[in-house]
């Protein structure tokens, strides 16, 4: 079994592994050579603001008063330039949306296991392209653009990291250092002859980075007083910076200026995902080249916009974010960056039809080199005879519109080049994609063939191993040897495959893995035949039964992922469960209970996610009806017999209870004083970190008696649990464990039910001499259930009170007991253990299940693998490599967790039989008897 254990280990690392390698890799090619507009640009130089975290309406709209927000620049839009809209890709984060404005394309999603530092890839910007760039702002922001240019004409002014701090009292410090900054720049030019010279020259950027209407907007929101002061402060800024730029290059008419943002911010301050508030930016643009505005009588957009900003009478042009790169690149004459896939906004441009038309054809060439250096890198890797083309642009169709584009132009048919560019530029698009996704069904086939292999052989050995539903079948020693050579012949043609295509040595491990794993199927072939043959004599129909019923159940697991209200549909029916079975004939009273217990725990799967509103009365309930629980519980055990009872056992409830008393009042008094800003009182940490101690050795000097060890452990695992709760989750583990005592209850009845035991009564069953059983009984059908059943409640004591969602937006209050200074790792540490205490709480339930059912714990895990495994399969094809960050990061939280399940179930198993069956001894004291 060693060897199975570290074979699966090692296929579940693969599988693992294996999604950042097909959904995960960066799509920028290199090797392409810039493309530059031959006519003369309208404009010298460029002055782009890009104010970090601005919503299109914050700017546009106006006041209550009909005033408008930014007066400066609303009355740019209304008399001097174009305006409109600047849709942003999710994830609305500042680095990618940074990316896309200056570099013209969208950030690659392979940037998240980079964990978002500086450059995970090297890319070309119009900053890169310009003769010089001077920025002004955020660390964060300037030195991921001057990292990436060649040479060093990308000067960067930084405040220090630490600074963004003063932002504390007031955030819009942050912009007039930038503001301040520029004008004493341009002031010590005039004595400096070298920089004014160089700010003299053509193709020169100047940067203005504003971070505090961002910063100001996670302080306190974007409807608040400070963030629309803050817009305030920019509008001046943008004002007195235009001016004096003007004024320094005597009003030559050859600047043009930008405004725009990286993204937008919903309304509680926040940004990453997909809301129309943090995708929808405004985009300004005036000054040399740039259109004046432009009267319409009316406009249709699918938003009611232009009505409530009172500018429906002026032309709105909407772009994407990345299509504002190609417009710098065009205003100022320089060569698009090389992976830009934008689209150049003509209708911002005031220039020549032909001047437009050659823009265009550039735009069009430079996104087709990215193709073809695209399609040529697959070409080179992929044998001439399975290489299958995108049709579209094919060689010939490629020089067919270059050939028909020279002509009209030539002609002086500029807009039907424009209109052929467009198509050539969205044909070139379209198959960048198609050739970035090349190997991914071929990499997702290989993936899903060894999922599906694992699976049959984990299935083939539980039914070989531990049912008796096969004859034990002779091996054909000639045979295995055909198959083994077979199996080798077919992997070392497989691997000559991927070496004459010069594949990266990943592809050998997601191609060669089948190959192992079908052999091991393979080899058990006559088990297949022998099984086949007596489901097809015997159970017909009750296998296509159990077989639909199994496929229920594990869809259902994995909708609960999506949807938490799955659950309690799960609960109920397990409610129904015992009636259906005809169970509850038997054992009236605890069907009752259980139906009882299911139908309350499903009620928290429909609660809202744990961490809004702290709710403090409710975790002292929970205290008290924890102490009223364990109070009955004393009471019982001292009426019963003598055999069951000794007083070591009595006094480590007694702590345990004044444990939960003492819990239950440090939740109370802490959060009192937090409310009362006078801090964590010393002495309630140092309860709270005694108890969290205390709770994993207690339960070990209680009785290995299982309702008594088991009640036990619930008592600790509570009082901690009662420390990190804020509300209503703090009843979470005592309903869920009410439901294991009777669930372990129901199991003997259905043993019984079934035939199966003459055990002994639950109560006098005892953990330490369980082990010992050598008459493990063969598997029954009925154990899938329990299985099922086993992964059920993991699933439910996860997100019975949360989502993943949950953990990364968790709510810190949920550890003040513990500290309230800020360290990550602690703070995670204690939510992980938040996470972890229902998991205890069901494992252990479970092992008890396994010990008073006769089953070896490996027959019952086995299945529990395959369970976990299919719901794996089902998650692998549903990662998302677009879409929000929310959706791509739960995504792959999905699947990771899935993976992650089995190897923490081994884990937790192992800790359930240390909890449930070790016992330590106290040293006894001798007793003298005076005379």
């Amino acid at each position: 079994i060693p060897v199975f254990i570290l074979a699966g280990l090692l296929v579940h690392c693969v599988f693992l592994v294996s999604i950042f390698d097909i959904y995960f890799t960066s799509p920028l090619v290199h090797g392409m050579t810039p493309q530059q507009t031959r006519l003369p640009p309208p404009a010298k130089r460029l002055v782009l603001f890009v104010a970090d975290g601005l919503r299109a309406d914050s700017l546009y709209e106006l006041n209550s008063n009909n005033t408008p927000q930014a007066p400066y620049l609303r009355s740019i839009l209304e008399n001097n330039g174009s305006w409109g809209i600047s849709h942003t890709r999710v994830p609305t984060e500042s680095r990618p949306g940074h990316v896309a404005l200056i570099a013209g394309f969208y950030e690659d999603v392979s940037a998240v296991a980079k964990g978002w530092k500086e450059n995970p890839v090297e890319f070309d910007s119009v900053f890169n392209e310009s003769k010089y760039t001077w920025s002004w702002g955020s660390p964060d922001i300037l030195l991921m653009f001057a990292k990436g240019a060649s040479g060093d004409h990308v000067y960067t002014f930084c405040y220090s990291a630490e600074s963004e701090d003063f932002g504390a009292q007031d955030a819009t410090e942050l912009d007039t250092w930038v503001f301040d900054h520029v004008k004493s720049f341009f002031n010590s030019s005039r004595s400096n002859q070298t920089l004014f010279s160089a700010l003299n020259e053509d193709k020169v950027v100047l940067f203005l980075h504003l971070l505090g209407i961002d910063t100001n907007g996670h302080a306190h929101r974007p409807n608040s007083r400070e963030y629309k002061e803050n817009i305030k402060k920019v509008d001046e800024g943008v004002k007195e910076i235009a001016s004096m730029i003007e004024n320094f290059y005597g009003n030559d008419g050859k600047t043009a200026f930008i405004l725009t943002s990286d993204h937008g911010m919903t309304d509680w301050g926040s940004h990453g995902a997909g809301h129309p508030s943090e995708t929808l930016t405004p985009l300004i643009v005036w000054g040399a080249g740039v259109n004046y505005p432009q009267k319409v009588t009316s406009q249709f957009f699918e938003d009611n916009f232009l009505k409530e900003w009172k500018l429906e009478n002026l032309k709105r042009l909407d772009v994407n974010q990345a299509d504002i790169a190609p417009l710098m690149a065009s205003l100022i004459g320089v060569a698009f960056p090389l992976n830009s896939v934008g689209t150049l906004p003509l209708e911002y441009l005031n220039n020549s039809a032909h001047f437009k038309a050659e823009s265009m054809f550039t735009n069009a060439v430079q996104i087709l080199e990215q193709f073809k250096v695209k399609m040529s890198q697959k070409k080179e890797t992929t044998l001439s005879f399975l290489f299958t083309p995108f049709k579209p642009l094919s060689d010939s169709e490629q020089i067919n519109f270059l050939r028909k584009t020279r002509l009209y132009i030539q002609q002086q048919k500029y807009d039907e080049a424009v209109s052929l560019c467009k198509t050539l530029i969205n044909l070139a698009l379209k198959g960048l994609s198609y050739y970035h996704t090349y190997d991914r069904l071929f990499l997702g086939l290989s993936i899903a063939l060894s999922f599906v292999g694992w699976t049959a052989y984990v299935i083939l050995v539980i039914i070989k191993t531990h049912t008796n539903l096969t004859k034990t079948v002779q091996v054909n020693n000639k045979e295995s040897t055909v198959l083994f050579y077979g199996f080798a012949f077919l992997g070392m043609i497989i691997a000559f495959f991927l070496l004459i295509q010069t594949c990266p040595w990943t592809y050998y491990v997601y191609c060669l893995l089948p190959v192992p794993v079908w052999y091991a199927v393979m080899r058990e072939l006559p088990v297949i035949q022998d099984l086949a043959a007596n489901l097809l004599s015997h159970h017909f129909g009750q296998s296509i039964g159990f077989l639909l019923v199994c496929t229920l159940g594990i869809e259902i697991l994995v909708f609960s992922f999506f949807y938490r209200s799955t659950l309690t549909i799960g609960l109920l029916v397990f409610a129904g469960w015992p009636v259906i079975t005809q169970l509850w004939v038997q054992a009236k009273i605890t069907t009752l209970i259980w139906t009882l217990l299911c139908v309350l725990l499903a009620v928290f799967p429909l609660m809202p996610i744990v961490g809004r509103e702290p709710n403090i009365p409710l975790v002292v309930a929970a205290g008290l009806l924890t102490l009223l629980i364990s109070c009955f519980s004393l009471a019982s055990l001292c009426k019963s017999e003598n055999k069951y009872r000794n007083n070591e056992a009595l006094k480590v409830h007694f702590y345990q209870m004044l444990s939960i008393v003492l819990s239950t009042y440090v939740v109370s008094s802490t959060h009192d004083s937090l409310k009362n800003k006078q801090g964590l009182p010393v002495l309630n940490q140092i309860i709270s970190w005694m108890t969290l101690v205390s709770s994993s050795v207690l339960p070990l000097l209680s009785p290995t008696f299982l309702f008594q060890r088991l009640f036990s452990i619930l008592l600790s695992m509570m009082s901690t649990y009662l420390l990190l709760s804020t509300g209503y989750e703090a009843l979470f583990p005592l309903v869920l464990s009410g439901l294991m005592f009777v669930w372990i209850s129901m199991e003997h009845e259905a043993l019984q039910h079934y035939g199966l035991s003459l055990r002994p009564k639950l109560v006098a069953f005892n953990f330490a001499y369980a082990t010992d059983i050598t008459q493990f009984r063969q598997l029954h059908l009925d154990d899938v259930r329990r299985s099922f059943f086993f992964v059920f409640f993991i699933v439910t004591a996860f997100f019975g009170t949360g989502n993943i969602a949950s953990v990364n937006s968790f709510d810190p209050a949920s550890v003040y007991c513990f500290l309230t200074v800020f360290s990550p790792f602690m703070m995670g540490g204690l939510l992980v253990l938040k996470v972890v205490i229902p998991f205890v709480l069901v494992s252990c339930a479970f092992e008890a299940v396994q010990v008073t059912t006769q089953l070896s714990s490996k027959s019952l895990f086995l299945i529990v693998l395959v369970i976990s495994d299919i719901m794996a399969l089902h998650f692998f094809f549903l990662v998302k490599d677009y879409g929000s960050w929310l959706d791509i990061g739960t995504s792959i939280s999905h699947y990771v967790l899935v993976m992650s399940l089995t190897i923490f179930m081994m884990l937790m198993n192992g800790v359930a039989q240390l909890l449930t069956t070790k016992r330590l001894e106290l040293p006894r004291r001798t007793k003298h008897h005076s005379t």
